[in-house]
């Protein structure tokens, strides 16, 4: 596992190095030039690439098992493989969306890569767009991320000066144009069809699906749509093979993945590690829990996955092995929090954060976010009821798989994955054993009234 911050050695889970795959080149010096990424082994895939039909990409890709850092976990190759067949006389291009909207609670991977590291996604980006024969890439990033797009842009135009984008790149013939789109801060644009409506220039609200963005997706066109890790991944597979990229990881889940610890972590950062690292593994490698108070729950990839508690430590981080233990992987946004903290506490934070992102086009999860997180206030303020209890679980369970993206899904998984581990809690606030944990009644409440303490967080 890699501390890339500080550039230590990566080992896998029994203790071997590991070269790092895409934190390689983050502790180099001016890691984000185009000299710098030349020196250490970059551009070198994309004459490999070009010098093979498209297709034969597409089909490297496929072997080598990669799946969508995005949170899905879908075979990417099988993703580009659901583009039409190619017509060089289509009406339409094809275009390549790339996912760099980074908003989920706890997620801090792409954005750290896109700054450290922009060329990997560029040189990704090239080939990406070379095997599915599209001439236009957009990236969409987060307005807020100013310094990102700044790097982004910077390395664009290195990399077209270099004769890597525009036209007849390499002397092959094809041409590629890629443009840096900022978002506007929306955290419902990490959802596919709501980034390309808002890099369109719309609102950003999720489409209705069928048609996919593979048949109608970018102003109504063939698209594909990839993380930013994704997209990172691919010069590595095209350089060293499928074999290699097996060679990590599990059977299902292949490859290296970028672990994002936060919360009572000694040494919060990026991990790098092969897929199927346990959190236990990744939090020797940080240090250990902070202060040595041990984890009572932790979520395996944003808060918008069904929490774990200190029993599933030793749960191979994979796609399908966090899906039978009940979970999902997510973005492995792995914000750990030990045994101070309320479980309720948490989940009502977390339901005003979905409150304040959802888009307000459908029903289920503009009215029910509102009402999860008025239940939520009254029980952390100790004037819930057990009705309430039962009022909570029971709208959660409604908006799950009734809204019209995954946001209502996100904001109901909280309620009910920590009703499932520590409903204990909520009883206990709700008939008077815990004291309030915000509002003026509550033991040492910083503000009152507010629910901002800091303290209320703490049982």
């Amino acid at each position: 596992m890699a501390d890339t911050a500080v550039g230590a050695t990566a080992v896998d889970g029994a203790g071997a190095p590991l070269t790092p795959v895409l934190t390689r080149r983050w502790a180099a010096p001016e890691s984000w030039t185009l000299a710098s990424y030349r020196e250490l082994g970059g551009y070198r895939a994309l004459p490999k690439a070009l010098g093979v039909e498209p297709a034969r990409v597409t089909e490297l890709v496929k072997a080598s098992g990669l799946r969508g850092r995005g949170g899905a976990g879908f075979p990417t190759g099988m993703k580009w493989s659901f583009l039409p067949p190619f017509d060089p006389a289509a009406p339409t291009p094809r275009y390549l969306v790339i996912n760099a909207d980074e908003g989920e609670p706890g997620t801090c991977k792409d954005i750290p890569m896109m700054m450290a590291d922009p060329h990997s996604l560029i040189e990704g980006a090239i080939i990406t767009s070379y095997a599915i024969n599209a001439p236009f890439c957009a990236i969409y990033v987060r307005g807020e991320a100013l310094h990102c797009l700044r790097r982004l842009a910077g390395a664009v135009r290195e990399a077209t000066a270099a004769g890597y984008l525009g036209r007849d790149i390499l002397g092959s013939g094809y041409d590629l144009e890629i443009v840096v789109h900022a978002g506007a801060g929306a955290y419902i644009c990490g959802e596919e069809t709501a980034l390309l409506d808002s890099l369109e220039g719309r609102r950003g609200q999720p489409r209705l699906k069928p048609p996919f963005p593979a048949v109608a997706g970018l102003y109504a066109s063939p698209t594909v749509v990839n993380n930013v890790e994704t997209i990172c991944s691919v010069p590595p597979i095209v350089l060293h093979g499928a074999d290699w990229y097996r060679s990590m990881g599990t059977e299902k889940s292949p490859g290296s993945k970028i672990y994002s610890l936060s919360g009572h972590v000694t040494r919060p950062g990026q991990y790098e590690a092969p897929m199927g690292t346990t959190l236990r593994q990744l939090l020797d490698s940080a240090g250990g829990m902070r202060d040595g108070i041990p984890l009572k729950f932790f979520t395996p990839g944003g808060s918008s996955t069904p929490i774990f508690t200190a029993e599933h430590l030793d749960v191979p981080l994979s796609f399908d092995d966090v899906a039978a233990a009940g979970s999902m992987l997510g973005t492995t946004a792995l914000m750990c929090f030990n045994e101070t903290v309320s479980v309720p506490w948490a989940v009502w934070k977390w339901l005003e954060f979905y409150k304040h992102e959802s888009c307000g086009k459908c029903t289920p999860c503009r009215e029910g976010t509102g009402w999860l997180v008025q239940i939520l206030h009254r029980i952390v303020t100790g004037d819930g009821t057990a009705e309430d209890l039962d009022t909570l679980t029971s709208a959660a369970a409604n908006i799950a798989g009734r809204s019209f993206c995954a946001l209502g899904d996100a904001a109901a998984t909280p309620v009910l994955s920590s009703f499932k581990w520590f409903r204990q809690e909520y009883e206990d606030l709700v008939t008077g054993v815990t004291p309030p944990l915000v509002g003026d009644r509550a033991l040492g409440a910083g503000t009152v009234g507010t629910g901002t303490s800091t303290v209320g967080a703490h049982r």
